[in-house]
Parts: C-alpha cells; structure tokens; sequence
C-alpha cells in the first residue's frame, strides 16, 4: 500500500470512526444520549450569545470582529502570536476596527487545545469553528455533543462521512442553529441569481461552468524539509486529527495549508463553498452522479510518464478541470465544469459592451434562452442574450434576504440563535454543496471517473475509491 492510498501507513483507524463510518454509510450515527435533545440553555431575543472561537487569528478574527457584540468567552488557538498579529496592519500598529476585538480577546479565557476549552469552559453558547479543514468535523461535533451551537468555516468538512456525521447530529439536535462560512450565500445579489433561474429567465439549463484563480498558495511541489517551529506554536495541536508525522514548515501555517493534502482540500475546498453554491442552490440537482477529474501534476509526482502518480500525496495538483454530471437533476440531466488554477471557460457569444469574465471566479449558466453569468459570492449578476432582461424583469423576489447581506452572514447565525431570523446556510443545505465540492477531491485521488450513489454514499464502480470518502485520525483525535 502506498501513501496515495494512505496518507501515514502507522496510523490506524478507530473503532469508532470506523463504526461511524459504517453507521453513517447505513444512514444512522450512534450518538451519547445526553448529546440528543436541545441546546444550552434558552436565549431570548437580544440576549447577548456567549461564543467561543476555535482558530482565533486569520479568518477567525475576521469573524469574530463582527461579533463583538455578544459575550466572546473562550479562544482555542494554538499559536496566540499569530492571533494577536491577525489584529495588528504590516508595520505592526493596532488595526482601529479591530480595537473592539482585542479587548474581547483579551478578558476572554484562551487554550491552545479547543478540546480543553470544551472540557473546562461550561458558559459556551455558541463556537465559530475557522481552522484549517482536517480540524473543522472533529471540533464541530465535540462542540454539537455538548449542545453548542456553530458556525464552521468553508469547506464544512474534510471528507464526505465527516458532512453526513454532522448532518445527522444536526438533524438529531433540531435546537442547535448550524451555519457554514459561506457568506455569499447570504448576499442579495446571490439570492437574485437564485430567484432569476429558478424563475426561468434564461430557460432550461443544462450547463454550468465555474471558475476561479486558486490556488494562490503552493501546489503541485513536494514537501519541503522540516524547519524549526517558532516557540509561541503548539505544533502538536496543530496537527490535531492528521494522522501524518509532517513537522513544522511555514508553508503550513497558518495560510498555505490549504494546498497540503494532509491539512486541507485545495482550491474546491477553498471557494467551492462560494461559487458552487448557486448552481446548487438554483437547480436543486441532488448529488451528483459521475465525477472526472483531469489535472496537472502532483506535488512530489518524480515520474510524471508512468502514470502512477507520486508514492506520496503532498501537495495538489496546481490546475484541475473537473467534470460533474447529474443524472438526477430536478430539472432534468445537468453537467456542471469546474475549472480551477486559472483556468477559465471560453467567453460566452453576445457578451454585453463592457463587460468581461473575471479571472479570479465566477459561474457561467448556459440556458436554453439566454446565459447568466456572476462572480465569486454571486456577485454583478450579468444576463446575456435577446429577451433575458425583460424575461428577469418580470420575475419578483421570492427568497427573503438577510440583514447586512454578505456583510451580515455571522450576525445571521446569532439572530438566527435568538429566534429572530431564518438561518442561511445550515447543514442540512450546506452538507450536499459541501458533499459535492468534496467528491471533486475523491475523483481527483481515485485517478479515474466515479459513479456515485449519494443515497448510499457510495462509489460504485471501483471499491478502492471509497476510501477517499473517509480518512484516518490520529489517535486522541477521533472523529
């Protein structure tokens, strides 16, 4: 067995993740009793929420700063160095906006392991969970056994079971409010996208085209020698559930990771969640049903001629196109393209004066009247073709929209704690948008088309490849 089929071949995998693999292949997950019921406690409207952050600088500060509002209690972080220059501009001077924040941080209880802020901090409402993706499954569902609600950066999760484990907690626990980081998903101009196709403004579509720039990290090279970690990083924490014996690097953290197999899922993981979502969302197409992947090189890939690919997965390929189908689609047949590493579709016929594709991402639907084309986040909708924009114009709003919009999308999940307002982006949507990003990943690894049946869970045409729809933990770690 080789390290493409096994990330650390000393690693094994627990009885438990292998009975919750089992479990939830089956549709059924073994839950503790207590985990089963409601949350915390009762929190009124306008109540301050009592939240808590896992991964508490980058992203996680970016969150956080919008939530100053409420009760911020609790840090998991394991280089607290890091977290106090996510607050702080290049020439190391205190950011002003984010003065509410420092203050926050600093009355609040702080851990460098989250499973010892859990163990210890008993007033923890709610958790934003922003770490890099090998950790998001394990945190989210120590924090949803404990009646926490949460909020998990995009990708939700690392692997296929790890979504269906959530997705059962958070249907077995109707109390816990769920979101995932995709905060487009709560702009206006996202929503009007929904409502333009679904409303028919271009027709039947049975095309789709997404792009983006990403990777703006490293891929496609080896992994580089192992270097001294700095003193203020708990290096071990960081590793968390990866079950590989990788030392420090800075290309790891705390941003490139997202281009090392071990610690994250590449540029689908990192803005599937954005761009996919719409196509998802409008068409309603079910999981898909066959997934290719064509790329470049692996990192670490020595002998690109014999077809193998590297003994060892280190870093994903720089450029991937990746081909779903949707033999299930609500509206009938649909493929989706993903193309990804600067890679773009062709520039659609009757492209409007002024307007072009943008490099950095976007979705292109193809209908049978007309195209509909908008950026990262659902952004600039722009409809292209003869009668698309009287067609649209007639077309009303039907999806409530969010307050603050994008900018609103953490506020939303308080709100949305506090009874005062639907949730946007909840497991039970997230987890199939997140499902399908992912299993891009497992045809990219199984090096060949997959069939997929997404009521079982299941490759059907090749049994090797269903171990990507899992992975190992290190021990302490399990899922």
């Amino acid at each position: 067995m080789t390290d493409r089929q096994n990330l650390h071949p000393s690693a094994s995998l627990s009885r438990r993740a292998f009975v919750g693999g089992s479990a939830a292949s089956a549709g059924l997950l073994i839950v503790p009793a207590e985990a089963i019921g409601r949350a915390r406690r009762r929190i009124a409207p306008n109540d301050r929420v009592n939240v808590a952050v896992i991964g508490a600088g980058g992203m996680g500060a970016q969150n956080m700063a919008k939530l100053t509002s409420q009760n911020i209690v609790a840090l998991a972080d394991p280089d607290f160095e890091h977290v106090a220059r996510s607050l702080r501009d290049k020439e190391g001077q205190l950011i002003p906006e984010r003065q509410p924040l420092k203050d926050a941080y600093d009355q609040a209880a702080k851990f460098a392991d989250y499973r010892r802020m859990f163990d210890k901090s008993k007033d923890i409402d709610a958790v934003v969970i922003a770490t890099p993706d090998h950790h998001h499954a394990v945190a989210a569902r120590m924090a949803m056994e404990r009646g926490i609600h949460v909020y998990v950066q995009k990708p939700l999760t690392y692997t296929v079971r790890e979504g269906r484990v959530l997705l059962d907690l958070a249907r077995k626990n109707p109390k816990l409010v769920t979101q995932m980081g995709n905060q487009g998903h709560s702009g206006d101009d996202g929503r009007r996208v929904v409502e333009l196709i679904r409303g028919g403004a271009i027709g039947t579509v049975r095309d789709v085209h997404v792009w983006t720039n990403r990777p703006v990290w490293p891929q496609g090279i080896a992994k580089p020698a192992d270097q001294p970690k700095p003193a203020s990083l708990d290096w071990d924490v960081w590793l968390g559930p990866a079950a590989v014996d990788w030392g420090y690097h800075p290309d790891y953290a705390h941003f490139n990771w997202r281009g090392w197999v071990p610690f994250g899922v590449g540029a689908l993981g990192d803005m599937g969640a954005h761009l996919i979502d719409f196509p998802i969302w409008a068409l309603e197409p079910g999981l898909p049903t066959q997934i290719e992947t064509r790329h470049t090189l692996w990192g670490g890939d020595t002998n690109p001629w014999d077809g193998k690919g590297p003994d060892q997965l280190t870093s994903y390929p720089l450029a991937s196109v990746t081909h779903y189908e949707f033999g299930n689609a609500k509206g009938g047949p649909l493929r989706m393209t993903w193309y990804d590493g600067g890679l773009m579709p062709p520039t659609p016929e009757g492209m409007p004066a002024g307007r072009s594709m943008n490099p950095g991402g976007g979705v292109l639907f193809v209908g049978s009247q007309g195209m509909l084309m908008h950026e990262t986040y659902g952004s600039k909708p722009t409809l292209i073709g003869e009668g698309v924009e009287e067609r649209a114009q007639a077309i009303p709003q039907s999806l409530p929209r969010i307050q603050g919009g994008m900018a609103g999308h953490e506020m939303n999940w308080i709100r949305a704690i506090r009874g005062e307002e639907k949730i946007s982006s909840p497991f039970q949507d997230a987890v199939p948008l997140n499902e399908t990003m992912i299993l891009g990943v497992v045809a990219l690894r199984a090096e060949q088309p997959i069939l997929y049946d997404g009521v079982r869970g299941r490759v059907t045409n090749g049994e090797e490849a269903n171990r990507y729809l899992d992975r190992e933990y290190r021990q302490g770690w399990e899922l």
